[in-house]
């Protein structure tokens, strides 16, 4: 009695109750507190992402780690989009064929709405192209000049077939003109001879006729090359002048164009290599215009009749005349297309084909000049996404390509386009867990130097109150609902704590917390009340509580069904009630087990159970190893410690894991080795080490109400109560019927520092302390624990084996 007295918990330290009075004099309802202005409790997080977002060497991007509901992609999105807004806007990216490689389209980078004009421009000078070149074709000037070249071809060639016929009527030839073809005929008294008559003629006669027609040939073979080279030059002189003539008409719009965009070298270039295109394509203008004056069915219209034109087209590929300040991109679908742009194409009779215009861009490139902002997690999860997005930051390039291409078994035609500078500043969001998994990369940490780091927690200061008020103050004015009057007010304020696990701490996973605010304000709502009330948020609290415990409540039941064996009143030698937490779906509730030992004699040492079947976690065989240290310090200084000690949690069919009930364990080795029975009414939870120091666990609060539940279930009976460390105490934040319970004095919590303490309030016995022999006194538990191992010990000396010793040698 006098050490339960020693170590009871006072009950105001049992959960540090929120006063109004000296917490929240600031105010008497969330209305009298202005709204949220930044972040609360996240000064290390602020720090970072300012310096973050302020520098601009390569290499700076940003990586926010934080757990769920700390309002971190909230926070991102919002102070980027303030630092964007006093950023210049970026320039625009258009795409144009490039006439020298018709496969690499160029790329050109002009001021903020300057591409939409550009486009606009280029659309409207190859209208005035297709206008003004058939109509200057239709002029007589040029008809008039056409037929001055032809004609004086013709005339030329006349004369030179003139002068042959003459040359041939002195030798007495006649020349004969027959499809394709000149023949010379030789003629005697004014008629031609015929082959008879030519073969009758004197050999000599004959072979002088042969001479001259063979010099008759000739001139006209002269005379034909001659004419096909002045042919040639008729055409080239036709096509020069035709070109003039394009020139003529289309170079007015063109001056006009590159004088607007004079600025701009690479668009005055490419204006430049239009100009020639249409020149030396001139012929397209015409048939174009002529194909469009005859009606044709929409089956009869050649496929590529404005194909022809597509490559005069500009593709606007980034378009930021409406964008203000730098722009913030957030995509929540990264994939591979989404996030790097893709090349598309058209199907045409079994084919495909594609062509600059049909270019998109992806968030990367809507997002340079600015910020994109990705969760980590999605872009790990997507294929093929985390490798290029390393590769586009590390070489500052946007590369646009198909990547199905390169896993086709016959690769499609398609383009390399020009590579775009990039500058942009990427963000991720991700958990600490993703972020410790990415910097084993080792290009990760050379491509996001900044972490900014959200934690779950913050001191509860009277500042940190203010701004808890503020926020739910944010939340009641941007959805204009009901206010919090001060009572409802210091409910929120010890929720906040209770989810930190810490009196002196307020939560900062502001999700759940407005969860709480906003079904609060639905059953005032209900009431009809002004504002708020203590009452609506202990029965939200209680509500979200109901949706999630199921599993809960089915454990007690079974408990109270003795078909998970839970004693809650009585004494036994080797058992205790050992607590746990289970967390399913976001809920954690705790969860008591019976732990027990059995001792005997042999050498297997502390065996545990779960460990043998693996059902344990690294921790939790860590934690039993300790004890077997503890036990050797306190047995085994002046004989071998002769023991084979077997603990288990009965019933655990899940596995276990963690070290928080390993002085629970040593609670029950200690029992069974002293044959002290131990108070069946109290449940133990703590870490020990090996010097017997009991050590802080985490789920306190939950543990303690684990067991509680039980225990009212079965009937409080004024002894009941929890053992935990004292380390733990500040991080009770125990419910209001726990509270009560104590209160009544029938429910009790006591702290203990050291496992001597605990095993005296669980045995009612005195621990014992070495004497100067090495001996513990008779009526103690180490005594009695003593004494027995050294029976065990003289046994073993004397050859006998222990149970099972042969099993476990």
């Amino acid at each position: 009695m006098e050490q339960a007295d020693r170590t009871r918990i006072p009950l105001e330290k049992l959960k540090r109750v929120c006063d109004c009075e000296q917490e929240l004099s600031f105010c008497k309802t969330s209305l009298d507190v202005a709204p949220l202005d930044g972040m609360i409790g996240q000064e290390r997080a602020v720090r970072s992402m300012s310096f973050g977002l302020r520098m601009e060497a390569p290499g700076y991007n940003i990586f926010v780690a934080g757990q769920p509901g700390t309002g971190k992609t909230t926070y991102v999105q919002a102070v980027v989009a303030q630092k964007a807004a006093r950023q210049a806007v970026p320039d625009d990216w258009c795409y144009v064929y490039n006439f020298q490689d018709k496969d690499s389209p160029a790329a050109i980078q002009l001021p903020a709405g300057q591409g939409r004009v550009f486009q606009q421009d280029m659309d409207e000078l190859i209208s005035e192209c297709r206008s003004a070149i058939p109509k200057a074709f239709e002029s007589n000037n040029y008809e008039q000049q056409k037929d001055a070249l032809l004609a004086g071809f013709q005339a030329h060639m006349q004369d030179r077939f003139s002068t042959i016929q003459k040359e041939a009527g002195e030798v007495n030839f006649f020349v004969k003109q027959t499809p394709g073809k000149f023949i010379f005929i030789p003629v005697r008294d004014d008629k031609p001879l015929s082959a008879e008559e030519f073969e009758k003629l004197p050999p000599e006669e004959r072979k002088d006729i042969e001479e001259k027609g063979k010099r008759l040939e000739k001139q006209l073979e002269e005379a034909l090359h001659e004419g096909k080279a002045l042919e040639k030059q008729a055409k080239e002189k036709i096509l020069e002048l035709e070109k003039q003539i394009t020139l003529a008409a289309v170079d007015p719009s063109f001056s006009r164009l590159k004088e607007k965009f004079s600025k701009f070298d690479k668009v005055v270039a490419y204006l430049e290599d239009v100009l020639k295109d249409v020149e030396s394509h001139h012929e397209l203008f015409k048939e174009a215009a002529s194909s469009s004056e005859q009606p044709q069915l929409p089956f009869m219209t050649p496929p590529d009749a404005e194909e022809n034109f597509t490559r005069y087209k500009v593709n606007l590929f980034v378009n930021n005349e409406k964008t203000e300040g730098a722009p913030v991109i957030v995509e929540p679908f990264p994939n591979y297309y989404n996030l790097f742009g893709k090349i598309e194409y058209r199907s045409q009779l079994m084919s495909v084909s594609t062509d600059f215009t049909m270019v998109k861009a992806g968030a990367l490139h809507r997002a340079n000049g600015g910020y994109l902002i990705l969760q980590a997690k999605d872009i790990l999860m997507e294929p093929l996404v985390y490798e290029p997005l390393k590769r586009a930051l590390k070489y500052r390039q946007a590369v646009i390509e198909n990547i199905g291409e390169q896993y086709r078994y016959i690769p499609t035609t398609t383009l390399r386009m020009e590579p775009i500078p990039l500058k942009v500043k990427v963000i991720l969001i991700g958990s600490p867990l993703l972020y410790l998994y990415l910097t084993q990369d080792e290009d990760f940490p050379k491509l996001f130097k900044v972490k900014v780091d959200f934690d779950i927690e913050m001191p509860r200061t009277s500042d940190n109150l203010c701004k808890y008020v503020s926020f739910v103050s944010s939340l009641c004015q941007r959805e204009n609902l009901k206010h919090l009057n001060q009572a409802a007010l210091a409910r929120i304020i010890e929720y906040g704590s209770r989810l930190s696990g810490h009196q002196g701490k307020l939560s900062t996973r502001f999700n759940e917390v407005g969860e709480i605010v906003y079904e609060a304000i639905a059953l005032a709502e209900l009431d009809e009340s002004e504002f708020v009330d203590a009452p609506h948020v202990d029965e939200a609290i209680r509500q979200r509580r109901y949706r999630s415990n199921r599993i809960e409540e089915k454990i007690q039941e079974m408990i109270l069904q003795d078909k998970i064996l839970i004693s809650t009143s009585g004494e036994a030698v080797g058992r205790v009630n050992g607590l746990s937490v289970i967390e399913l779906g976001g809920y954690a509730f705790g969860r008591p087990s019976r732990i027990t030992a059995v001792t005997y004699m042999g050498r297997g040492g502390v065996i545990n159970i779960e460990r043998e079947t693996e059902m344990s976690g690294s921790i939790h065989n860590k934690g039993v190893l300790t004890l077997a240290g503890y036990l050797g310090s306190k047995f085994a200084q002046d004989k071998p410690l002769g023991l084979t000690a077997q603990i288990t949690f009965e019933q655990n069919y899940e596995g276990v894991d963690g070290d928080s009930a390993s002085s629970t364990e040593l609670y029950a080795i200690l029992s069974s080795l002293s044959d002290v029975p131990l108070r069946q009414n109290l449940a133990v939870t703590g870490s020990v080490n090996q010097h017997g120091e009991i050590q802080p666990i985490g789920g306190v609060t939950e543990k303690v109400e684990g067991f509680f539940d039980t225990c009212a279930a079965k009937g409080l009976t004024g002894d009941q109560g929890v053992i935990i460390p004292v380390s733990n105490i500040d991080n009770l934040m125990l419910r209001e019927d726990v509270l009560e319970a104590v209160r009544e004095n029938r429910f009790h919590l006591y702290a203990v520092r050291t496992v001597e303490e605990g095993i005296e309030l669980l045995s009612g016995k005195p621990a014992g302390v070495r004497q100067a022999d090495g001996t513990y006194p008779d009526d103690t538990v180490f005594g009695l624990a003593d004494r027995k191992l050294a029976r065990y010990h003289e046994q073993l000396s004397e050859g006998k084996d222990g149970p099972g010793e042969s099993q476990h040698e």
